[in-house]
Parts: C-alpha cells; sequence; structure tokens
C-alpha cells in the first residue's frame, strides 16, 4: 500500500542555523547594574517614548501674553500706558505638546493681585480697540482662587481644540481666553470677534458653564457677557471708527446704541443678562 503513496521531499533543515531572536522592544541586560537601575530604565523608556510621539498640531498658532497693569479690568490707560504694561511672551503654542509645556510651567497660583495671563489665536491682542476685537465682547466667570487654575486649564483647552469655536455664529471667530487675579477670585475671560451674535454668546456660554465646578453653575452673578464698547473707558480709534460703524450697520441684533438687554440662554443654565452698548 505505501507503494502507491507519492514521497515526498522533504526540505532539509540546518539545524545549526537558529532563527533570530528579536529584542528590538525589550531591555538589555545591563553589565553593571549600578550604572543602569530600574529607574534609571524607566527614565530612558520615558524619552525614548516622547522622542518617537509624533506632535498633534493645533489648527492655529497661540500666543501667551500676560499684563502686569494695575488699572481696573482691561481698561487702556492714557496715551497708551496699557499697551506698555501688556508683555507678549517669549511662547507660541502650535501642538498639543507645546501647550502641556507652557501649561505645566507656568504657576497661575503665583500670579500676583491684578495681573493677567491671556492665551490668544496668533493674530489678535487681548485688548478691546485691537482692530480684531474692537466689534467683539466676551464672557467672564468668576471663579473661587483655589479652583480657578483648574478652571483655566480646561477653558484653554476648550480653546486650542476648537470646541468653542464650534459653536460661534457664522463668521465669528474665537479671539483667546484670559485669567485675572482679583482677591477671593479668579476672572476667566473668552473673548469671540462678534460681540453682536446671540447665537455665539449662547454657544460659548454652554460649553463653559458645564466644565465649571456644580455649585457655581446656578449662581448668575458668577458670569456675565460684556460688548468691549461698554466698558468704561473704552474709546474708538479714528482710524477704526469706519470699521465699528460699518458693523452696527449690518448687525440686524445690534440695538444701536439703545433698546432692552440682550439676554443669553441655555437649556442647561439659567438666564444672563447682558448689557447693552449706551
Amino acid at each position: 500500500m505505501l507503494g502507491n503513496v507519492e514521497q515526498q521531499k522533504i526540505p532539509f533543515v540546518n539545524m545549526a542555523a537558529r532563527p533570530q531572536l528579536f529584542t528590538r522592544n525589550l531591555a538589555g541586560v545591563s553589565p553593571t547594574p549600578e550604572t543602569n537601575s530600574p529607574a534609571e530604565q524607566r527614565d530612558d523608556a520615558k524619552r525614548n517614548f516622547m522622542k518617537a510621539m509624533r506632535a498633534l498640531p493645533t489648527q492655529h498658532y497661540w500666543h501667551v501674553y500676560f499684563d502686569r497693569s494695575q488699572t481696573s479690568d482691561n481698561k487702556p490707560a492714557v496715551d497708551g500706558e496699557y499697551n506698555v504694561q501688556l508683555e507678549k511672551l517669549d511662547i507660541q503654542i502650535e501642538s498639543v505638546q507645546d501647550f502641556w509645556r507652557y501649561s505645566n510651567n507656568t504657576p497661575v497660583a503665583q500670579i500676583k493681585m491684578r495681573e493677567s495671563i491671556y492665551l490668544f489665536k496668533s493674530g489678535f491682542r487681548p485688548v478691546w480697540e485691537d482692530r480684531r476685537n474692537i466689534n467683539g465682547g466676551s464672557w467672564t466667570f468668576r471663579v473661587p482662587r483655589a479652583q480657578g487654575p483648574e478652571v483655566w486649564k480646561t477653558v484653554q483647552l476648550l480653546a486650542i481644540g476648537e470646541r468653542l469655536q464650534e459653536v460661534l455664529g457664522e463668521n465669528d471667530q474665537i479671539c483667546g481666553v484670559g485669567l485675572s487675579v482679583r482677591f477671593k477670585y479668579h476672572l476667566i475671560t473668552v473673548w469671540n470677534r462678534d460681540g453682536s451674535q446671540q447665537k455665539s454668546i449662547d454657544g460659548i456660554f454652554a460649553s463653559v458653564v458645564k466644565e465649571l465646578p456644580e455649585e457655581l453653575q446656578t449662581r448668575e452673578e458668577n458670569y456675565f457677557y460684556k460688548r468691549h464698547a461698554d466698558h468704561e473707558g473704552f474709546k474708538v480709534p479714528p482710524e477704526l471708527q469706519g470699521v465699528v460703524d460699518a458693523h452696527k450697520r449690518n448687525s440686524p441684533g445690534s440695538s444701536g446704541g439703545g433698546g432692552s438687554p440682550v439676554v443669553a440662554t441655555s437649556a442647561d443654565a439659567p438666564q444672563v443678562s447682558i448689557q447693552s452698548p449706551q
């Protein structure tokens, strides 16, 4: 019976030629344990991992400003003195890694009374009368200082992750976010370019308020929206008067200097009154 079975040729295997083991991802054995301790091995692995990580770029470039001004809120001082106090730091955020590097090395708790820090999109400055801000406004959220740094970090992530941009009205933009230190509170602000768009006002509020500690979400005195033009001391630069006038003409929701207050609403939050331009 076996004679009818076709013989199969079995290839010759050289047993001496053993397959090579792949040890690419295995830690090597140190000949001198004193110079390659487990802690050092973990540090080496962490460094190699960080080197291998690809940067996660942000959609926009962001810059950091620091305000040492002792004036109230963001009120410009006479003869441009305010701008002298506003310092653009040597920080440019182009990726998520850049953000964490900046955030982890910025001791928010050490910022002094009435000082402010801003994270603003490239091309915008945290000044009301800046050409790209002049028709805008900002939400202000008053947060106890113990909770301020964590809320500030969250709001910054909402900004660079474009979560705030997604909720805006047509042709509106997020300019940036800021934190100002007061006696008992951190004032966290979110600036948008068009202060006449109710959709933007509502959307920003809904996105941020749900990130606030629960005990702050139902207290209306802890947040408000204000157009830059409503601030005392706001003055339109002569060269930008035409820009402001054109915006008023093209904004159906603008009260034109009077009328009832605008009201920001959210399904998950109380109504908030917004001051109309004087």
